[in-house]
């Protein structure tokens, strides 16, 4: 494939934060329709990976293409391309205020320039698409962990985004939580949704991703299969890695 097929093309990205070092040349190509998602140690520089390609942090060196664009820190141009990216992080990131529906239909009114009737009828759709349709007048603080992060999925897809980055979705809830939303996102990517995801649910990892990328000290070590890198990992640094996560 050529980039131009790629839906999101990452080449040599570098970013610094002060003497830290967090990116160091990391290239990646995704194809649309695909589910990759990212694993490795805690500071490895998954996360922020994901933030510079949707530029909520700006690389130090290196681009990032999202569709045939090149991400640069013009505000119009930044705003056109992100308006395809859905960004769905740990903390659910509601307004407490508003309900449910409010929270899905703010953005589609002054993104998308939909009128309040349009935008309640997809909040809708997407509030029964993540399984809570019964939530939409509920507010944030009424809801559990599972269901706020439901939400936050539902306002992102209402968004009508060509591709979804998803920042260790579960890592903020309660264990009997978890499942739910990874059930969502399961079905996104039966749907064939574009998906970057920072996980360490393996389990998730084994059934939704169609490539896994193992990052380490901000340089991608090993990116393959599922199958291969659980059955026959190449890397010293990813066996040891996987080792110590699958003994829990």
């Amino acid at each position: 494939m050529t980039d131009a097929q790629h839906i999101i093309v990452v080449k040599d990205l570098h970013k610094h934060f002060d003497q830290v070092h967090a990116l160091n040349g990391v290239s990646l190509k995704v194809e649309p329709g695909k589910v990759i998602v990212i694993i490795g140690p805690s500071g490895s520089g998954k996360s922020t990976l994901l933030r510079c390609v949707n530029y909520l942090e700006v690389p130090t060196k290196g681009e990032v293409w999202i569709d045939g664009e090149l991400l640069t820190s013009d505000q119009n141009h930044l705003n056109k391309v992100r308006a395809e990216i859905g960004l769905v992080f740990q903390l659910f990131n509601l307004f407490p205020h508003l309900t449910a529906m409010e929270n899905v239909t703010l953005a589609q009114k002054v993104v998308r320039k939909r009128t309040k009737a349009e935008a309640a009828e997809i909040a809708m759709k997407q509030l029964e698409r993540v399984g809570i349709p019964e939530k939409a007048d509920v507010y944030p603080s009424q809801l559990s962990g599972g269901q706020q992060q439901r939400v936050a999925i539902a306002r992102a897809l209402a968004m009508d985004p060509k591709i979804m980055l998803f920042d260790e979705p579960t890592s903020a809830l309660d264990p009997e939580m978890i499942k739910e939303v990874l059930d969502v996102m399961l079905d996104l990517a039966k749907e064939g949704m574009t998906m970057l995801v920072v996980s360490h649910e393996m389990g998730f990892t084994r059934a939704a991703a169609d490539e896994i990328v193992f990052m380490d000290e901000g340089l991608i070590v090993e990116h393959t299969t599922p199958h291969n890198l659980f059955a026959n990992p190449k890397e010293e640094r990813t066996k040891l890695f996987l080792s110590q996560i699958l003994e829990h």
